[in-house]
């Protein structure tokens, strides 16, 4: 498995947000997480990625045990392996478009030619061709939202976590980076958590999943569309 948790709870002093939360995701897999609004979608996603400390349970992803990392074992996960579209977008202002979607490259050290052109392949993907060179001051929110997503991409990630990615767009850009996620999903063999309140969004996925203070359940699905 790329992803899996197993008796994952987490409380904010005698609060709890969820406990118990078993879940798995394979390599390649598209699952979408529905759920009520402060039931602790986006805290599951920030304690997957190491930003957030459970108070129980275990997490691994690809392979490394990510409660027991230390802040630079957690640091260097997110760095190689993850790619988060998280919903506040968290685009550097001070950096071009260019060069917030090239970060994680840069991180890496493997910023080269070849990979500016898939930045810029990227750029055109999600809609903002021709805007590289614009600071993030001078995009809309729905740009932002899609300039985080393409960040998140652009070093093929083998765990893309999206936190509501599809919720500044409009319906048809909104299909368009859902397309994206998807191909990008089958084509590096990623594996991709999408939190959402769409339920357009939702039937794109392979599977639905409802997180509840319970823990994690099956939710009804409609069609796909790959």
């Amino acid at each position: 498995m790329m992803l899996e948790i197993q008796g994952l709870t987490k409380r904010y002093g005698d609060a709890c947000v969820f406990s118990g939360v078993d879940l798995q995701v394979a390599p390649g897999e598209f699952v979408a997480l529905l759920g009520e609004s402060g039931v602790g979608k986006s805290t599951l996603l920030n304690c997957i990625a190491g930003l957030d400390d459970a108070d129980s349970g275990r997490i691994s992803l690809a392979g490394a045990d990510v409660v027991a990392l230390d802040a630079d074992g957690r640091a260097r996960l997110r760095r190689e392996r993850l790619g988060f579209v998280f919903q506040a977008f968290h685009v550097l202002p001070h950096l071009s478009v260019a060069d917030n979607v090239a970060l994680p490259l840069r991180l890496l050290g493997r910023l080269g030619t070849a990979q500016m052109q898939r930045v810029s392949a990227l750029l055109q993907a999600v809609g903002l061709e021709g805007l590289g060179a614009r600071l993030p001051a001078q995009l809309s929110g729905g740009q932002l939202q899609r300039v985080a997503i393409a960040r998140a991409l652009v070093h093929e990630p083998a765990l893309i976590l999206a936190d509501e990615p599809t919720g500044n767009l409009d319906p048809s850009t909104a299909t368009r980076v859902l397309d994206l996620l998807l191909e990008q999903a089958r084509r590096s063999h990623a594996a991709c958590l999408l939190v959402t309140h769409s339920q357009a969004a939702a039937d794109r996925a392979d599977r639905v999943l409802r997180l509840t203070p319970r823990g994690v359940e099956p939710a009804a699905a409609g069609p796909r569309g790959a």
